[in-house]
């Protein structure tokens, strides 16, 4: 399993106001799709992680992206 952030410049808002961060995960074909599941249910749990989308390419390797939410703090005061 590997996994890089993709760099901040790949964030893109998608409404008004939201910003998302993105994370790239790659299995290999030796990883079972239970073995993924959990390790992708964990990443979710822990890390406020939700799927944003899934590839398997000819070689059996599963290339994963997440993404998550970025809350930008509003000064009240």
């Amino acid at each position: 399993m590997t996994h890089s952030l993709l760099r901040p410049g790949l964030m893109r808002g998608l409404g008004r106001g939201v910003e998302w961060e993105f994370d790239q995960v790659t299995f290999d074909r030796e990883f079972s799709r239970n073995m993924v599941a959990k390790l992708l249910v964990e990443r979710a749990e822990h890390g406020g992680w939700e799927l944003d989308r899934v590839q398997i390419g000819p070689d059996g390797k599963r290339r994963v992206v997440l993404r998550r939410k970025i809350i930008r703090a509003v000064r009240t005061a």
